[in-house]
């Protein structure tokens, strides 16, 4: 507890002493993966960072200011650029995404399991813009850390950015990560957090999303009990839920996403190496 304090208080402070390198999540300049881009302001107050027009983290660092991006799946390879505004000076700092080429899966499955009725098609709509909401979170406290912990035990089965065709249809890629574990199995938070949204919904089942400040927000699928309720509070380790296979699954496992600034990244960047 002493020293996750201390952690938090180097955070909060500016100008700060260089921040333990374990809050700080992997680097990964590739589309589905996260920058740290150092912002050379002036001290004082804190600059807002916008990338692609979504408000974006910043963090005090080594006595500066650092900005924390994720960037999505869809990024074009190439010279991409986030927007710091600090008073009634705006400046652009640029940095270069790196092509990355995710694996490809192609299953055969009944028709019925790709092409949605009008009903569920409806449902599916309704669903998506309420979890687009909750992931688009923005709160101005800071995440204790960005170093997380694996929300439950057991072998990541299925990877971020996973290209998958049904019966040669194309799908969007695997936004998360996918976890194999047997059903029943203790989910916990993988880092402190607020419950923002809980749910039932029809492809990702049983659902828990955590808000941890500052547009880093987690989500959890499938689960079979969802143990917490939105607005509570919950520490790192906490018991949130037990893997199960609601939604639109073939067996148990658990659907483990994070975004930044309002969009899908890899999980394993935040996460202690396999």
């Amino acid at each position: 507890m002493l020293l996750q304090g201390l952690l938090v208080s180097a955070l909060l402070a500016l100008p700060a002493p260089a921040a333990p390198v374990d809050i700080l999540p992997e680097i990964s300049a590739v589309p589905g993966g996260v920058v740290t881009l150092p912002l050379e302001v002036p001290a004082g107050d804190e600059p807002q960072v916008t990338f692609n027009g979504a408000r974006a983290m910043v963090l005090p660092h080594a006595g500066r200011w650092l900005a924390v991006i994720g960037i999505p799946l869809g990024t074009a390879p190439g010279r991409s650029e986030i927007v710091v505004r600090q008073g009634s000076t705006t400046t652009r700092v640029g940095f270069d995404v790196a092509a990355k080429e995710y694996a490809v899966q192609k299953l055969t499955v009944p028709p019925g399991q790709v092409n949605l009725s009008k009903a569920d098609l409806a449902r599916v709509e309704k669903e998506r813009l309420r979890i687009r909401g909750a992931l688009a979170t923005f709160s101005e406290g800071r995440p204790e850390t960005l170093r997380m912990l694996q929300p439950t035990a057991g072998p990541r089965s299925s990877s971020y950015g996973l290209r998958r065709f049904f019966n040669d249809e194309s799908r969007s890629p695997h936004s998360g990560m996918d976890i194999a574990a047997s059903s029943g199995a203790p989910v916990q938070a993988a880092a402190a957090g607020t419950v923002i949204d809980t749910g039932n919904y029809f492809f990702n089942g049983n659902t828990v999303i955590l808000d941890h400040g500052a547009g880093l927000v987690t989500m959890y699928c499938h689960l079979n009990r969802i143990n917490v309720e939105s607005g509570q509070r919950v520490d790192a380790g906490e018991w949130i839920g037990e893997v199960g296979a609601t939604g639109r699954v073939t067996g148990p496992h658990l659907h483990f996403g994070v975004t930044l600034n309002g969009t899908m990244v890899d999980p394993a960047l935040f996460l202690p190496a396999e």
